[in-house]
């Protein structure tokens, strides 16, 4: 996906159990009433609305869906992307309305003064944001990682957690043998034993340690905010009709967070059909968690973690100038949502 002024390209460095039958029926009486206090519009607005929302393999399509929150009073026009930077530049070529991703995406975007806002903040694991190590490495420890070849992902969280990590344990990138990789180039790298160490998210990270062997030598946790952000069209913002359909679908996202924390099984079987990803190995991701997922208005706390990770990717000299994240947060849905980041 490329954005209408190529952005992206100029910034970004190269490189049915019965608790879900009651949650089926309920969603059929959700009604915009009920979950927007202050908005004037009724059900029947909406249904010449559609938005356009982009949504990861397993993510919050099929999150809606399993949790039987699904049915909406606006159509939805799912896209499918595999990264946040693809999000962002469809948001920027005004091609969807709302995405989602990690915290550095947007940074790139506030460098370039993109056409994008952050309008919530969800929170995943973080103990799947993990470096790790072959099985037979003589890696005890981070500073152990000198000379030794790493692989990891450029202007990604692997990318910055790698960079803290090292910098605590006195080192830096120049230390190591950096090879930037794509998560499935990364994971062919790490069976053959070209990789020592690999920083690695998500399921890849997993199949590292299930069919490989790999060792965890240190996880994101206390280097990353954990902070993952929804991102929203400017233009969607000001448009009533749009605006009110992504108010009750961050309010559906809220909700099904919530669910999918104690109906996790569900939620895992649904995911390993989209992602192939084999429901053993996604329960035991979920029962590692660091904390458990939801939906959180915007604050003031995220946007200043927000800016200490443009800071960061200043001083690796990946983000040349700097850039004030600030201009980017929105706070048009936090009376929805409640709760604050």
């Amino acid at each position: 996906m490329h954005s209408s002024n190529g952005f992206m390209e100029q910034i970004f460095p190269s490189s049915l159990a019965p608790s879900r039958r009651r949650l089926l029926q309920g969603a059929g009486a959700l009604s915009l009433a009920s979950l927007l206090p202050g908005i004037s519009l009724a059900q029947s607005d909406l249904r010449g609305t559609t938005l356009r929302v982009a949504t990861y393999k397993g993510g919050h399509k099929t999150l809606l869906e399993t949790a039987g929150l699904a049915q909406t009073p606006y159509q939805i026009e799912w896209k499918e992307f595999n990264s946040g930077v693809q999000h962002i530049e469809a948001i920027n070529a005004d091609a969807i309305d709302m995405g989602s991703g990690s915290e550095i995406p947007p940074v790139f975007a506030a460098k370039a003064k993109a056409s994008v806002k952050v309008i919530a903040v969800y929170h995943e694991d973080l103990n799947n944001q993990v470096t790790l190590t072959q099985k037979d490495a003589p890696i005890q420890k981070v500073a152990d990682l000198r000379g030794k070849r790493v692989g990891y992902v450029r202007a990604t969280t692997s990318q910055l957690y790698l960079y803290l990590q090292l910098k605590e344990a006195g080192l830096s990138f120049d230390d190591i043998k950096a090879v930037n990789l794509s998560p499935s180039d990364g994971l062919s790298a790490f069976a053959r034993g070209d990789l020592d160490a690999w920083a690695i998210y998500g399921y890849n990270g997993q199949l590292a340690r299930t069919k490989h062997g790999a060792r965890t030598l240190k996880t994101a946790v206390g280097y990353l905010s954990g902070n993952f952000l929804i991102y929203g069209n400017p233009k969607a913002l000001q448009d009533a009709q749009r605006q009110a359909a992504m108010a009750d679908l961050l309010q559906r996202l809220q909700k099904a967070y919530a669910w999918s924390n104690k109906n996790f099984l569900l939620y895992a079987k649904a995911q390993s059909a989209q992602t192939r990803v084999p429901v053993g190995d996604l329960v035991e991701i979920y029962n590692n968690r660091s904390q458990d997922g939801s939906l959180l208005a915007t604050s003031d706390r995220a946007v200043a973690s927000h800016q200490r990770v443009a800071d960061a990717f200043q001083a690796m000299g990946v983000l040349e100038g700097g850039a004030d994240v600030r201009p980017l947060w929105d706070k048009t849905f936090n009376r929805y949502l409640g709760v604050q980041a």
